[in-house]
């Protein structure tokens, strides 16, 4: 786990990891990537749901398809397919009128619409904030002494984003503990018909607190990011209100599961590769190379979203048909050894780091700039407050259990002992 790959994975478990895409291992999926990798860049799969869809692995591939508007992203017309290109998920069609599920023009409207609040004196302006949430939270593991286990999930990586992204979007403080427990229900994967009766609860939770949140924006507005796509105006175009539901729904999302999928990443990464940590405890300047290779080697999104063929597409001298459901395996992409020389090495001091680990295209990630800041401050102070910590666990015994099964993977905890604290530093000086 998180180490270069030792081994070549057996045909026999590529064909069965071929049969049901989704459902194999999510701690240490990269051999069978690889090993996909080699058989082909562009392979039919049957996905853990049943249906049957085309996986793309290679980086020249992964590339081309992320920027092919033959490539669709219309879930509405998807569900109206009578389930034959994807099932319907949680929270359903009316969270699915966001820029991740709509083509040109309405995405090209959408982003438009929505970009303004991602600019780069946005994001700066929030900077001194982010580091006060991450100072507070690491001040409240240092009171719980340093030897005490802490669960860095549920302790930093989680509580961190979401606080951002609420003060972001404007949610008032009352409604974010049951707010972020009935996402987290939402998000967990379902494995029995209980688990998903109370994911469907947290669906419905879910929305009625953001349709919620707009009616009191619309009545009591303030400066926040909803406010301000209520306010948002491209000459006579507004957002629809299935539209602003569905893209503050998309904000939350992407804006606090990735980042902390991205943190909890780049922890067990660096603690596993102690060489690196401490080069970058001797040089805290170089977190910036830290975070872009941790988006490399194990970033939060391990599939792109979703996407379907509305005509044949040749891709890497396959042609897959239209009305097919395309997969495209960003963790598979940076793994390449066509776009990173030894990929399977983390190597913050690469000469070059090249990624898709944000997509590519239009439909490149609006709040990559956000993501890195956040994924920057919350590490750089993390390891410098606390230079002696460790694992509680044996790097085994870790799991991602959090997420979606293709999109979002994520650690279901991750128990580290802090050591001796340091007391609150000056934050480094990185662009974001």
């Amino acid at each position: 786990m998180n180490e270069p790959t030792k081994h070549r994975v057996a045909e026999s478990e590529v064909d069965r990891a071929l049969a049901a895409w989704g459902a194999t291992d999510r701690d240490d999926p990269f051999p069978l990537f690889a090993a996909v990798q080699r058989r082909g860049a562009v392979q039919a799969v049957t996905l853990a749901d049943g249906h049957a869809a085309w996986l793309v692995t290679g980086a020249a591939e992964v590339r081309s398809a992320l920027n092919d508007t033959r490539l669709s992203k219309n879930m509405h017309a998807a569900f109206a397919a009578d389930g034959a290109v994807v099932a319907e998920g949680l929270p359903g069609p009316a969270l699915a009128h966001h820029m991740l599920a709509v083509d040109p023009p309405d995405h090209t409207r959408l982003r438009r619409l929505v970009a303004g609040a991602f600019t780069t004196r946005r994001v700066e302006d929030l900077r001194p904030h982010v580091q006060e949430i991450v100072d507070e939270l690491l001040d409240r593991i240092v009171e719980r002494g340093p030897h005490s286990a802490v669960d860095l999930v549920a302790d930093f990586a989680f509580p961190m984003p979401f606080a951002v992204i609420c003060e972001l979007l404007g949610v008032p403080l009352d409604d974010r503990a049951p707010f972020g427990a009935a996402l987290t229900t939402l998000l967990t994967p379902t494995t029995s018909a209980e688990e998903d009766a109370r994911a469907r609860v947290a669906s419905a939770t879910v929305v009625s607190m953001l349709e919620q949140l707009v009616t009191g924006k619309q009545t009591d507005p303030g400066d926040d990011l909803v406010t301000a796509l209520i306010a948002a105006r491209d000459g006579d175009e507004r957002l629809t209100q299935p539209e602003l539901l569905s893209t503050i729904f998309q904000l939350i999302v992407a804006g606090h599961d990735t980042t902390a999928t991205l943190i909890g990443n780049a922890v067990v990464a660096l603690l596993t590769h102690p060489e690196q940590l401490a080069r970058l405890q001797a040089d805290p300047a170089l977190i910036g190379d830290a975070i872009e290779e941790v988006l490399r080697f194990d970033g939060p999104v391990p599939h792109a979203t979703f996407r379907y063929t509305i005509e044949p597409v040749e891709l890497g001298g396959t042609v897959i048909p239209a009305g097919a459901q395309v997969i495209v395996n960003l963790a598979a992409a940076n793994r390449d050894p066509q776009l990173n020389d030894e990929p399977d090495r983390f190597d913050m001091g690469r000469a070059e780091i090249h990624h898709l680990a944000f997509g590519h295209g239009i439909h490149f990630c609006l709040g990559a700039r956000l993501a890195r800041m956040e994924g920057i401050a919350a590490i750089a102070t993390l390891v410098r407050r606390f230079p002696d910590l460790r694992l509680a666990v044996r790097p085994d015994a870790l799991h991602w259990g959090h997420g979606d099964g293709l999109v979002l993977r994520g650690l279901s905890e991750l128990p580290v002992v802090p050591g001796p604290a340091r007391t609150r530093l000056d934050p480094i000086p990185v662009g974001a």
